[in-house]
């Protein structure tokens, strides 16, 4: 009997669920130090393998840049193993001797993990590697469109653990995936916890699926620069950011404002680093490109070079162009220079002065990057706070690339893949999602403080001798004020806590 594809990727998944769970409850009991050393040779292996899973990553998808998926593999892989090799996340963690309190980590059980088309290779890295420090087992469902070289990627790091002693299964994946089958993943009695990275409906899933989720929203990151700004490192870095692996990061930066002051400078910048500028007819073109029907973006244009998508709006630029460009001042569904556009395709708006960039950034954000990212270039520390409390995001990423900063690779932040957008996103967690997020922590807690518990029926009445507990708690105010007794005025002090007491009285 052969089975039609959807039932064989739904029992492919319960299988794989079934191992491993049972690989998860033999592998909570190993040590931290043989979890590192497993942990770490996934990680040299994975890192060793970078190049060929990027070049794999590309020829599959069509999307992006080699070159660069290398760099998010290796973020992916070493940085992510750099940033937790020495988090304990097994048994206890922290002792608290003058508050007796001991703490101790335990894994979720088996973490389901749903990777994107965009970041397929890396972001498999990154989940295994966080999802194991922390305990427990991993099932990964790859994207239809990524599933060859995620599950290489996955393979990978298997044999790696299995070589270094994890037992079997402890790393899963569907070879086939499905929605019904990843829907069901997600919903599956053995499953303890869900990593979603991917779009709003499997996001929305994951979080419908009545088990703990970590799930991200969309990026639809403004940039600011602000007149202060070296515009023309500030301009690189923008353009660097917004063409790596062809903007198929959702940190990356996704329309620009700029002051009136120095629009014209950036202009200049922008065409000096590659970019084009369409005029009203080919922006047209442009538009119905980008997005097919009110507030989608065409998948077909999707971590496709600048070149490509100019061919498929039927425009005819220069061979060297690395940057597609409108100018725009508005934004909506029915604007889709306005939109996320995860490729190399800019909107451009100019401001007036920093509270009209504010609005513009803002109307940006509400249209569909609340929670995520905010980037600004500028010299302004003081304009950098103002603008990091307005917005409505998690990440405020100063005078760098977005997309490599959001995800930890040229600022101090985790390294992660995936990145909270918190409650302005709907998220749980407004953080860089890593192994710290993967594990829960009991508390072993010793009776510190002494508890008087009245009796029932048997309530003191604290107006029957108010003249004992005003000296009472006078005596103890002068005791703690470390204040010389002939130095206080006692009458004072017994007429305040007489006022205090009779307040308290009354109210209870």
């Amino acid at each position: 009997m052969t089975l039609d594809k959807d039932l064989s990727s739904i029992q492919e998944m319960r299988d794989t669920v079934k191992k491993a769970s049972r690989a998860q409850q033999e592998f909570m009991q190993f040590s931290q130090w043989k979890i590192d050393s497993i942990v770490k040779a996934i990680a040299t292996a994975a890192f060793n393998q970078s190049k060929e899973l990027a070049q794999l990553a590309v020829e599959e998808t069509g999307m992006g840049v080699a070159e660069h998926k290398l760099l998010k593999n290796q973020v992916g892989s070493k940085d992510v193993y750099e940033s937790i090799k020495d988090e304990k996340t097994i048994g206890v963690i922290h002792e608290d001797k003058e508050n007796k309190i001991t703490e101790i980590a335990y894994p979720y059980g088996v973490v389901a993990a749903i990777i994107p088309t965009t970041n397929p290779t890396s972001t498999a890295m990154f989940k295994t590697l966080t999802a194991l420090k922390s305990g427990n087992a991993i099932v990964v469902s790859p994207h239809p469109r990524a599933k060859k070289c995620t599950v290489e990627t996955l393979k990978v790091c298997m044999q790696a653990a299995l070589e270094e002693g994890a037992p079997e299964g402890l790393i899963g994946w569907i070879s086939e995936p499905s929605m019904e089958a990843t829907n069901q993943l997600m919903t599956h009695p053995d499953v303890n916890l869900i990593l979603s990275t991917g779009g709003g409906g499997l996001v929305k899933a994951a979080y419908s699926s009545g088990k703990p989720a970590y799930g991200v929203g969309p990026g639809n990151v403004p940039v600011y620069i602000e007149k202060s700004a070296n515009v023309e490192k500030s301009v690189q870095m923008v353009v660097d950011s917004k063409t790596f692996d062809h903007g198929t990061i959702c940190a990356t930066e996704q329309s620009i404002v700029v002051d009136q002051a120095i629009q014209e400078q950036v202009k200049k910048e922008l065409q000096k680093n590659g970019s084009y500028f369409c005029n009203p007819e080919e922006k047209k073109k442009m538009e119905q490109i980008i997005s097919i029907e009110p507030g989608k973006v065409n998948p077909d244009i999707v971590g496709k070079s600048a070149l490509k998508i100019a061919e498929l709006a039927g425009l005819d630029i220069p061979s060297d162009t690395r940057l597609l460009i409108a100018e725009e001042d508005q934004v909506g569904k029915n604007v889709p220079f306005s939109l996320e556009k995860l490729a190399p395709v800019f909107a451009l708006y100019t401001a007036q002065n920093s509270n009209d960039a504010k609005e513009r950034c803002l109307e940006l954000l509400n249209l569909g990057g609340r929670g995520h990212s905010f980037s600004i270039h500028t010299e302004d520390d003081h304009l950098v706070r103002e603008f990091g409390k307005a917005m409505p995001v998690s990440r405020v990423i100063v005078n760098t690339l977005s997309s490599i900063g959001a995800v930890g690779a040229t600022t101090a932040l985790a390294p992660s893949m995936t990145l909270g957008c918190g409650a302005y996103g709907g998220n749980i967690s407004s953080e860089n999602i890593t192994a710290r997020h993967l594990y829960n922590v009991k508390r072993i807690a010793y009776g510190v403080k002494e508890a008087d518990i009245p009796q029932p029926g048997k309530t003191a009445d604290t107006k029957a001798e108010p003249s004992k507990q005003v000296e009472s708690l006078t005596k103890e105010a002068v005791e703690k004020s470390g204040v010389a007794t002939e130095g206080i005025d006692k009458t004072k002090i017994e007429q305040l806590v007489k006022e205090i007491l009779k307040e308290y009285q009354n109210q209870s």
